[in-house]
């Protein structure tokens, strides 16, 4: 009986480890400044925009957008296809304050709060996740894939509004 509890209390540190690592969205300790430079320059690259998710592991909305985004087929696919996507850590181990600042102090809206970089790395549109919610607790799928698709390189073709 006690190998039994053993392994059954070593299995549930194992799982709620998984789930915990599963939720590391933000790191701290990464270099915010580096790490947008290179998704900007993959963003160039692919003809995508740069979607920075500002918020940390704290944050049960934060961690919540990125569950319904990657459950969701049709979004998971908008996001795959026009945005390399960033999680921009806010914690009191590292608000990148120099970051926040850059992009005019973004975190004034809560978490998460979302930035759209162009391919140069411009910012081109901040957005409050307020108006995505559904409840006290998730997103609708509307809106959200109606911001995606609008704030999309495609959306800003100017092919797409000739005569």
């Amino acid at each position: 009986m006690k190998k039994i509890l053993v392994i059954i209390f070593c299995l549930s540190g194992f799982f709620a480890g998984a789930q915990t690592a599963e939720t590391k969205l933000y790191h701290p300790d990464a270099n915010a400044a580096k790490d947008i430079a290179t998704a900007v320059k993959k963003a160039k690259a692919e003809k995508k925009y740069v979607l920075v998710q500002g918020g940390g592991n704290w944050c049960s909305w934060c961690i919540e957008f990125a569950r319904f985004c990657q459950a969701d087929k049709k979004i998971d696919s908008v996001i795959n296809s026009s945005f390399v996507w960033l999680h921009l850590n806010y914690s009191k181990e590292n608000y990148n304050k120099a970051i926040f600042a850059k992009y005019g102090y973004p975190q004034r809206f809560g978490f998460p709060v979302f930035l759209i970089l162009d391919e140069k790395g411009e910012l081109i549109h901040t957005q409050n996740s307020e108006y995505f919610e559904d409840g006290k607790k998730s997103y609708d799928r509307e809106k959200v894939q109606s911001f995606l698709e609008k704030w999309s390189p495609g959306a800003r073709d100017p092919k797409k509004y000739s005569d």
